[in-house]
């Protein structure tokens, strides 16, 4: 089975098909085209946490940022609840949607307007979808940072951004996103600009709130040990494709593609059916305006073969659940 073939659900929130986005650069002279995403295609239960986990230009952030609508998609459609999203929406419509997808941003510092409180941070989306007024909305203000762990209320509703702590600043994006009630937030690498003190905290509070709310996460980040503590499965990206799929245990300790070794590679395992040496860390991702032919990985792949360089191999089912774009897998 391919991957595109994943059968949906009723408990299905987001289905993704076949998307692709592209950026065109250069505004004077030759323009190039930049492939982001290649034909990417998941589903998301309820209640679920997929990792999306790559390097620094996978097209990771690309993925979140259309799905949520930020960026149009080139191709490919996006359904939530079993609703198609229209790839233009009106304000109405726009509206209906940011109700049930939000995101947490990466840099807590960048995402916070510096000349709003806390208190009109988190109240404006209530205002905005006509959820709370009057006292009805400073208690639920009051509520909703107390239920991010920013608490007593009191102490943060009237401060701004530059006097709250990175870890208070991210807290405060949680907050926001979980004002209006969303089925599905999009976690941009929220705990990367964090000391590593606090990033578990985060993880902790995020987990917990899907546990009380039902909410599901699109969680975002490079790092494999936090996909693995956060999520209920994992997905690999490598220059704009989605090359491994499942189990967040099965991919960490039984990966089918090289490049999930690669990334595992800082803390080898001894099972491990390649070694951390074998696999060359001396090439960037490809150029995402010219794509070689074939599996994008390959140049830094030692199980290559000739036919690897030919076709960029289809995401097939392993294993139930367990999917890879390589057709070599049985040799890793």
């Amino acid at each position: 089975m391919q991957a595109h073939e994943q059968q949906a659900s009723p408990e299905s929130v987001l289905e993704v098909h076949g998307l692709t986005k592209e950026f065109v650069i250069g505004r004077w002279g030759r323009k190039r085209i930049v492939r982001a995403v290649s034909d990417f295609s998941l589903t998301l239960r309820r209640r679920e946490v997929v990792a999306l986990v790559g390097e620094s230009g996978s097209g990771k952030t690309t993925v979140a940022r259309v799905i949520g609508r930020l960026y149009a998609p080139t191709a490919g459609t996006i359904r939530i609840n079993g609703e198609a999203v229209p790839a233009k929406m009106n304000r109405r419509e726009l509206l209906a949607f940011r109700r049930k997808v939000q995101m947490i941003f990466q840099d807590p510092y960048a995402s916070l307007n510096p000349l709003h409180s806390v208190g009109y941070t988190i109240s404006r989306p209530l205002r905005i979808h006509n959820l709370a007024q009057g006292d009805d909305l400073k208690a639920r203000v009051r509520e909703i940072l107390e239920r991010c762990e920013l608490k007593p209320a009191d102490l943060f509703i009237n401060k701004l951004p530059h006097e709250l702590s990175g870890g208070q600043r991210q807290r405060v994006g949680i907050a926001r996103a979980l004002a209006v009630g969303p089925e599905l937030i999009l976690a941009d690498e929220p705990t990367s600009m964090l000391d590593v003190s606090i990033r578990l905290d985060i993880m902790n509070l995020m987990l917990d709130l899907k546990d009380e709310e039902g909410i599901s996460y699109l969680f975002i980040t490079h790092d494999l040990a936090g996909a693995h503590y956060m999520a209920d499965r994992i997905a690999i990206m490598y220059a704009s494709y989605l090359v491994e799929l499942g189990p967040s245990d099965d991919v960490i300790n039984e990966p089918l593609h090289p490049y999930t070794e690669l990334l595992k590679s800082a803390a080898p395992k001894p099972e491990s059916g390649l070694k951390p040496e074998e696999i060359s860390t001396n090439y960037d991702i490809p150029d995402l305006t010219n794509l070689p032919p074939g599996c994008p990985f390959a140049p830094r792949c030692p199980l290559a073969e000739p036919k690897c360089k030919v076709v960029v191999p289809p995401l097939l089912e392993v294993k139930p659940g367990h999917y890879t774009r390589c057709i070599l897998h049985h040799n890793i």
